[in-house]
């Protein structure tokens, strides 16, 4: 009675101390996303990148000739690329070693020091930013994988889907909080006496910043739950992370539901990622929304999503997370549905389709992460989620490849954007083959009251 009594007082409205900082690297990291990846750095290092071309157009790092509108986008498929080679070696080290916790900190601080470092970024140093760009979505791929690793060691089976949930939506509040910062210098920055160029520097490094100075707060709170394992003599650590993964993947057909789980959360998810990346190219070609328009509608995406994730968490503990997501995609199917119909026209329209977007966006992505922590076995979670991470990233060529056959062949967004909808589908027929339960028993853990 005391210790439960005792363990009650440490709680809060939003969970222990150790779930709140793990909240909290959510909120520090979305900063990147957001503020670098979504908004700025794309057309300022397109910007610099033609600054540097020839009279072709073109650019040569490392000797190889490169169209500068296409150096950005190399620079993002490069950094996926990279994801899938690395985060599996890493996740099986982290395992292994028990670093979790210092790992995660030296990949975040890496991430946020290069994001600092674009500060920098002026003139014809298009290869700085495409380097620092590189380092830090590497970065914040490996770190996020870490980050994901502790939610089974801090949440308990019935709690885990409030736990991803809320941790889901404060990222989508930080995240859009410092973009709307950001924002508004921009809008005002001849009054703080800087050109355009400067203002974008100056938001690029603040969301570094934001990344490292909320990072201090997950890590003084998360604390790791085994000793330091030390290496046999012999071994590296890239010897012991490659004889890891193989052992992994060898055992991995033992836990069937488990892997069709993650087939249908990565044709989902794909879904969710081409909706997100094309969604301002369709509001732009096909509505003829203006830029003007755009970042508010973004902006609005962040904080309804916010609220989104947290419904979909409290919904989670009604009916389940995988009665949740499979509702999530019903949502989606028909939002793609919709925008393929004559019946969205104009650019007021498009803003109210984004806020039942953002409804869906964080729950269907929370409650997948939370579901997925409950069917890996325990001492591998950092193993599993690196394939959860690569089975995201790698794949995320297909949605936006499939977008891009659709407007070649039919030239029509709204054919696009219906062949998208198959995604969601496709993960509305897999999901229920899915048997939770089973999941979870095959992985030796706990079955929650709903799932």
């Amino acid at each position: 009675m005391k210790i439960a009594t005792s363990l009650e007082s440490r709680r809060s409205l939003l969970g222990t101390r150790e779930q709140v900082g793990w909240y909290f690297y959510d909120w520090a990291n979305s900063a990147f996303s957001t503020t670098v990846v979504s908004v700025f750095l794309g057309p300022y290092l397109t910007a610099v990148t033609r600054a540097a071309a020839d009279a072709n157009g073109f650019v040569y790092p490392l000797g190889i000739p490169v169209r500068a509108d296409a150096f950005f986008p190399y620079m993002v498929s490069l950094s996926v690329l990279l994801q899938v080679l690395i985060l599996p070696v890493m996740g099986a080290i982290v395992d292994y070693t028990h670093l979790k916790k210092r790992l995660m900190a030296v990949f975040a601080y890496i991430g946020a020091f290069s994001t600092i470092g674009l500060y920098f970024l002026q003139g014809e140093l298009y290869w700085l930013g495409g380097l620092l760009f590189l380092i830090a979505n590497v970065s914040f791929g490996a770190s996020i994988v870490c980050y994901n690793a502790f939610l089974p060691e801090i949440a308990d089976p019935d709690e885990r889907d409030r736990v991803s949930s809320i941790g889901w939506a404060l990222g989508y509040l930080g995240g859009g909080l410092l973009l709307l910062l950001n924002l508004v210098f921009f809008a005002m920055r001849e009054r703080f006496g800087v050109d355009s160029a400067t203002a974008v520097r100056i938001s690029l490094a603040s969301a570094g910043m934001w990344w490292a100075l909320f990072t201090l707060l997950p890590l003084t709170r998360l604390r790791s739950r085994q000793p330091q394992r030390r290496l046999p003599p012999g071994e590296r650590y890239l010897t012991i992370g490659f004889k890891q993964l193989r052992q992994t993947l060898r055992e991995l057909p033992r836990y069937p539901m488990t892997m069709l789980f993650l087939l249908a959360y990565l044709l989902y998810n794909d879904g969710i990622q081409t909706v997100i990346a094309l969604s301002a190219q369709f509001g732009s070609e096909e509505l003829g929304m203006t830029a003007d328009e755009l970042p508010p509608l973004f902006l609005m995406v962040q904080f309804v999503a916010f609220f989104g994730a947290l419904f979909f968490g409290y919904l989670a503990q009604w009916i389940g997370a995988k009665r949740a997501i499979l509702i999530s995609l019903v949502i989606w199917t028909s939002v793609t549905i919709y925008a393929y119909s004559p019946l969205l026209q104009t650019g007021r329209q498009f803003f109210i389709l984004g806020a039942v977007i953002a409804v869906v966006l964080g729950g269907s992505q929370a409650l997948s992460r939370s579901l997925f922590s409950q069917m890996i076995p325990k001492g591998q979670e950092t193993e599993y989620f690196s394939l959860y991470e690569v089975s995201e990233r790698g794949t995320s060529w297909l949605g936006p490849l499939i977008f891009g056959l659709a407007i070649q062949f039919t030239d029509s967004y709204r054919v696009a954007v219906l062949a998208v909808g198959l995604f969601f589908i496709a993960g509305m027929i897999l999901l229920p083959l899915v048997d939770v339960r089973r999941a979870i028993v095959e992985a030796g853990n706990e079955v929650p009251k709903r799932i």
